[in-house]
Formats: structure tokens, sequence, C-alpha cells
């Protein structure tokens, strides 16, 4: 969902950042509920807690600083300190507002550690067991949209998304392939469900990942919401010209 949120423009638009926002809302409380529900509490998770408020205080008053003193550089220290933070979340006021350092993080994600992930998660799939049992696919998709569905349309009209937007809305909601791969991931490693279990659910997660996206972006796309095409480089080129005159 945020790659075609990127591709097509839609995350410089007001329609685009509430999906993309309340995509994170949902994430952020699957990642919650799994850790909640399965994780063993100890004096680690004590610690972790004290550490991470601690961060959430400090974290976002050091960053612009470290970022006014140091960005720019050719050694890229605003990029290595992100990554060593690993506050993406606490530092977006900073971080949001350079926007060649944001293209390069988006750039290795992409590029880089995306591919590997879903490699992993794609080599505990199970194509016998899938080819064995069709049907548990066909009713867990079905399944899944329809209760996606059911609970997305009415919330979607409650804040006047109609019409195309708000099927549109209601389709790009209904995704959720890396989400949806990593809590199926979680139980398999955990032992909570089997190898077969896994591979139904991620078939399940890819199709319906990419069915309503086909269709939302194919009958439903709100055309007049796209935001105009970016020109990253007029910035510079005026510059130039400045300084040649």
């Amino acid at each position: 969902m945020y790659a075609v949120m990127l591709e097509l423009g839609f995350n410089r638009t007001e329609f685009g950042k509430a999906i993309l926002a309340a995509c994170f809302i949902n994430d952020l409380g699957t990642v919650i509920a799994l850790g909640l529900i399965f994780s063993p509490f100890t004096i680690r998770t004590l610690v972790f807690v004290v550490v991470s408020i601690g961060a959430f205080v400090v974290l976002p008053c050091l960053t612009p600083r470290f970022f006014a003193k140091y960005g720019g550089r050719v050694s890229e220290l605003e990029a290595k300190y992100i990554l060593f933070a690993l506050f993406s979340m606490l530092l977006a006021g900073s971080v949001g507002s350079d926007h060649i350092l944001v293209r390069r993080l988006r750039t290795v994600t992409f590029g880089l550690l995306t591919p590997f992930y879903f490699i992993r998660a794609g080599s505990f799939v199970s194509v016998p067991a899938l080819v064995a049992a069709p049907m548990a696919f066909v009713l867990l998709f079905f399944a899944k949209m329809l209760s996606k569905m059911s609970g997305l349309f009415p919330a979607v009209r409650a804040y006047n998304y109609v019409g195309r937007e708000g099927w549109y809305y209601t389709l790009m909601m209904s995704t959720g392939l890396t989400f949806g791969t990593i809590s199926a991931l979680f139980g398999l490693n955990h032992g909570i469900i089997s190898q077969a279990q896994y591979s139904y659910l991620v078939a399940t997660v890819i199709g319906s990942a990419v069915v309503p996206t086909i269709i939302a972006n194919a009958f439903f796309m709100p055309s007049h919401l796209l935001a105009e095409p970016e020109t990253p480089f007029v910035g510079v080129v005026e510059a130039v010209a400045d300084g040649a005159t």
C-alpha cells in the first residue's frame, strides 16, 4: 500500500496521508497486541521500557541540534544517527524536513532490506499444502476481505469519503502485506501455527493485498486528488542560474 501511495504521489496529498496514517495506527496496534499476548514479561522488559521512555524524552530535543551541526556532510552522519537511534517515529519532525535523506533511506529500505525479508518469508510457504487444500485459501481470502470491508466502509463514510474516494480508501485499507506476513511468520517461529497454516495465511495475505489494489487502481482511482509531479531539482537549477548571473 505504501509503495502504491508513493508511486502515484498520493503520499503528498491529504487523502494519501490519511490512508498512510490509518495504516500506521492499524499496524502499530497489531504489533502491540502480538507483544502483549505472546511475549514474556521479564526484567529485560522493564529495562526496555525505562530506556524507551528516556529516549522518547531526549531524542526529540537532541535530533534537530544534531542535524543542524552535522547535516549535509559527506560522511552522512545523519543517516548513521537515524539507523543507530531506531526511533524514526520520534524523529519524524526533523527527518521529514530533510527530503534528500528521506529518499536515501527509502532507497535502502525498498532496494536492499525489503526483498530479503519477503524472500525469507516466502521460503517457508509449502506449495503442496496450498495445492492439497485450495478451498482453505479461498475461504480465508473472502473471510478477510468481507471482515475488513464491512468494518472499513462505514468508518470511511463517517469521515465524508464517499463515491470513488470512499471505495478507493476502503480497498487500499483492506490490504496488509507487510504486517500480515510478519504476524504469520511470528506464529510460525513460535510454534503457534503449522507450516501448512502459515502457507494458507501468507497466500491469503498476498491475495488480499494484490486483488484490492488492482481493483482500486483500475476502477476507483480518484485522479482529481493526485498531487502535481514533484520537481526536486528546481531549487538547484534556480541556484545555479542565480550564481551564473
